[in-house]
């Protein structure tokens, strides 16, 4: 049995707008499974390909204003390749965000919604792994995380510190999974959260079950009556695990 994350899933107001600027922005292919659901995909791969991550966009009324604990960080490969992905991305309609980040030479925004995220400078770590350099997520301590989500996933632990941990697929393809320690616990459910699948599909219950042992607990989100079964980790981020169906 093996569980890999196979992609983010962000709650939009309008997800076909939004997923318009994250595949103009990625370079991604976009498509979709039935109204109120956005698709995108690298060019070249199709759901599920075990060497490629995806995002899905699922259209879910909520307040503006809530604390997001998961965003993503863009990878660059130069200093002018990154002053043209941030001119392309504002042009896109990304506008800039300040989250207390100060003196940085990584470049903070925002999407069309107001989801953070990060351009980053050129950094060595991230030359192989496509456009989505990490998806990061907020911790109030990154060692249990890493403990957590190491024993979930089929993944290998690269990093870790007090501070920081880094998780990436064990063939060494796609982004980085990191949690970096950052005061303060959640208070709403997340926009932004991280989809897994179990391999065989039909595992869905024994890694549920599996994940609970670790630590996790069920999580109401309103979803109802679906294939999917939704938990949270340790720190209460939400996650799904992708049933057949």
């Amino acid at each position: 049995m093996a569980l890999r994350l196979v992609q983010v899933n962000f709650k939009a107001r309008d997800d076909s707008a939004l997923g318009r600027f994250w595949a103009e922005a990625l370079g991604w292919g976009v498509s979709s499974e039935g109204p109120g659901v956005t698709n995108l995909e690298p060019e070249g791969f199709a759901w599920p390909d075990p060497d490629a991550f995806y995002i899905d966009l699922v259209a879910v009324p909520d307040p503006e204003t809530v604390k997001y604990r998961v965003h993503l960080d863009l990878a660059t490969t130069s200093a002018a390749h990154q002053a043209e992905l941030v001119a392309r991305l504002k042009e896109l309609g990304a506008t800039p965000a300040d989250v207390g980040q100060g003196d940085v030479p990584w470049t903070v925004l925002a999407d069309p919604e107001g989801n953070v995220f990060c351009v980053l400078e050129p950094r060595e770590i991230y030359r192989d792994t496509g456009p989505i350099a990490a998806v990061v997520v907020d911790c109030a301590d990154p060692r249990a995380m890493a403990r957590f989500w190491d024993e979930a996933l089929d993944w290998t632990l690269h990093e870790v510190t007090d501070d920081h941990a880094r998780l990436r697929a064990a063939k060494g393809v796609g982004p980085y999974l990191e949690f970096l320690r950052t005061p303060g616990a959640p208070t709403v459910w997340n926009r932004i959260h991280l989809d897994l699948l179990p391999d065989p599909i039909d595992d869905q219950a024994a890694e549920v079950a599996r994940l609970r042992t670790l630590g996790a607990t069920t999580a109401d989100v309103g979803q109802g009556d679906v294939s999917w079964k939704v938990l949270a980790d340790p720190e209460g981020n939400e996650f799904c695990v992708l049933g057949r169906g």
